[in-house]
């Protein structure tokens, strides 16, 4: 199986999403602040189940 799934465009893609509703007005400070809180801790769980994941094997 393949996994494609790339972390650091995910983030970029949801800060995007977030700035321009921020810019909308859609968002309050406080209500933009939590939501690129839990952008990161989103993204820090992520790379922490990806990390390691994949081993190249040893040639022998």
């Amino acid at each position: 199986m393949t996994y494609n799934f790339d972390p650091d465009r995910w983030r970029d893609d949801q800060l995007a999403r977030l700035e321009l509703e921020r810019r909308n007005g859609r968002l309050s400070e406080a209500d933009y602040q939590a939501a690129l809180d839990e952008i990161e801790r989103r993204y820090e769980s992520m790379l922490a189940r990806l990390d390691g994941t994949y081993q190249i094997p040893r040639a022998e």
